[in-house]
């Protein structure tokens, strides 16, 4: 069995999803400040020279909704990857940047593909299905808020818009997909079992149970009834292991006479 790490924050949890937003807005600064385009630096699909792009490109950005856009779902998505995942985060972080960057080089159009959206959509897959399969409420209800909060990324995984680099949503969804399955295990709960699940539980002695009769219809005094008739039995019980003695006082006279 996996070492299970406590759900707990720490100052990780922050710290390392804004040190990446530091990067790429440091990268804009840059561009803005000195007339700059590092947008050459971005992947272009299959030429040797593109390859650099692997690695580049998340920190290069077209424009300030660009940018915008990318920044607030990067740091909520990558706070939750750190908090949740804490033994597995910089693995998924890692093989998921560079795989989602390899992957848009190979099936890319011919054009430069910049921003870190292809790293959001690979950290939305793998909290999403990595938590639906879990079967662990709290990494349940994490993919639920993110279906909910980012629910609508789905559509540009298709070629909605021809100035936005689906084949990089695209990677990273299917990079995402293929971390949650990789890293089989690794949650950080265990999966409760309450107590009608174990094959120790008598229903008989389910104190919920024992508000309803046979027939099914509540009691709203059973715990009282019982109490009373549990009092009773320990009080027979007492009575029944009580020691009797009993003394015989004999007469001299009858001694004698025997």
């Amino acid at each position: 069995m996996n070492k299970k790490d406590p759900l707990r924050f720490s100052t990780d949890v922050v710290l390392y999803p804004m040190l990446f937003l530091f990067l790429i807005w440091g990268v804009f600064w840059l561009e803005v400040r000195f007339d700059l385009s590092f947008s050459r630096w971005g992947v272009y699909p299959q030429t040797l020279k593109g390859l650099r792009g692997v690695v580049f490109s998340p920190f290069i950005h077209g424009g300030l909704t660009h940018i915008f856009n990318n920044s607030i779902p990067l740091f909520v998505l990558s706070a939750a990857l750190f908090y949740f995942y804490r033994r597995i985060s910089w693995k998924v972080l890692l093989i998921g940047f560079l795989a989602t960057g390899i992957l848009t080089w190979l099936i890319a159009r011919p054009a430069y593909h910049i921003g870190a959206s292809g790293i959001v959509y690979m950290l939305a897959a793998f909290l999403f299905f990595k938590g639906i399969a879990s079967k662990r409420f709290q990494l349940i209800a994490l993919s639920l808020v993110i279906v909910f909060l980012y629910g609508s990324m789905v559509w540009y995984l298709f070629p909605v818009d021809p100035k936005i680099s689906w084949e990089g949503h695209l990677s990273g969804f299917v990079v995402g997909i293929a971390l949650a399955l990789v890293f089989k295990g690794n949650y950080p709960v265990e999966n409760k079992k309450y107590e009608w699940e174990k094959e120790t539980y008598n229903p008989e002695d389910d104190v919920f149970l024992q508000h309803f009769d046979e027939d099914g219809n509540f009691i709203e005094n059973r715990l009282e009834l019982l109490k009373e008739e549990e009092e009773k039995e320990n009080e027979n019980e007492v009575k029944q292991k009580r020691i009797r003695i009993t003394y015989i006082f004999k007469d001299k006279k009858d001694e004698s006479s025997s």
